[in-house]
């Protein structure tokens, strides 16, 4: 099978498609022909090593424990092992891979029940969506799941997201509108009509000084990027008010990842995808990814592409 693999850390270039041998499923395993999967700020910076803290879990010098990157995918059953019991051959599936990765190729085996950390999530994907919408849902709308979860948001409360055209924060937005939130979301010039039409009663230019100058006050405050300033956060959210950057830490059970497909299966929440590039174009979408100004998804096909 074609796989894209990395030796090294660094920029996009140590990324090379290579061919391996096809794996084989286990007794619990499920083995999945991948039609698509996504460039998320998890692979490049698993790629770069960048927070130095990647090192810890990946190896100090060089990539040892994940060599295949890619969070998540769409794709199809290809085979499962005998004490499979919730998939067969033909069924559609999406899943979240965890911190196994392997996504970057054209087959992959996952257990036909995991956990989060260590193998993610497989579930049928919603009937509704394409391969390559599918493969868009899991990592982002889970990470928002998981943060408007935290919130506790209460019907008629104000919430301002910031990174609002980002993968998380697009899910972002759908999920606090779903709570009753009064949503504002803050991006760049260029994604204002994206993010009002994702739902949000308001939006803000945060390249535009004025804003902050004259900001409302929020009972919410989301960073979906990690990148808002600490004084502007104080200056925008009321006391006793909550702040969630999305550095923080949370977890993921299968009932969040099930809830998220049936939100996507009956349109209340919808992939955002920015561009698609075939396999053999990794490099490239990955150098667009890291300048961090995507719109929601980038989307790379593996079926067929290779």
């Amino acid at each position: 099978m074609k796989a894209v693999v990395y030796e090294n850390y660094g920029p996009p270039e140590v990324l090379k498609l290579i061919e391996l041998p096809k794996p084989s499923p286990k007794e619990n395993e499920v083995l999945v022909k991948i039609h698509a999967t996504t460039v998320t700020a998890g692979d490049w910076r698993m790629r770069k090593a960048e927070p130095a803290a990647a090192r810890l879990f990946n190896g100090l010098l060089k990539p040892r424990k994940v060599k295949i990157l890619g969070f998540e995918l769409a794709g199809e059953v290809e085979a499962t092992g005998p004490d499979v019991k919730r998939f067969k051959p033909g069924d559609q599936v999406f899943a979240f891979t965890g911190f196994g990765f392997g996504a970057y190729a054209e087959y992959i085996c996952l257990p036909e029940l995991g956990a989060f950390e260590k193998t993610g999530f497989l579930e049928l994907k919603p009937a509704n969506l394409s391969y390559e919408q599918a493969a868009a849902l899991p990592s982002g709308a889970l990470t928002a799941q998981g943060f408007i979860r935290k919130a506790k948001i209460q019907p008629g409360q104000k919430v301002l997201i910031y990174g609002a055209s980002g993968s998380v924060g697009t899910y972002a937005i759908q999920l606090a509108r779903l709570d009753g939130a009064m949503v504002t979301g803050v991006c760049s010039t260029a994604n204002l009509d994206l993010v009002r039409s994702l739902g949000a009663q308001q939006v803000a230019d945060y390249t535009a000084d004025d804003f902050w100058v004259d900001s409302q006050k929020y009972d919410v405050i989301f960073d979906a990027v990690g990148l808002l300033p600490h004084q502007k956060r104080k200056r925008s959210l009321v006391r006793n008010g909550v702040f969630l950057p999305v550095t923080g830490s949370i977890r993921f059970e299968l009932h969040d990842f099930i809830l998220i497909k049936e939100l996507a299966e009956s349109g209340q929440l919808k992939p955002v995808i920015d561009c698609t590039y075939p396999l053999k174009q990794i490099i490239e979408a990955h150098r667009y990814v890291e300048k961090g100004h995507k719109k929601g998804n980038v989307v790379i096909t593996v079926i067929d592409q290779a």
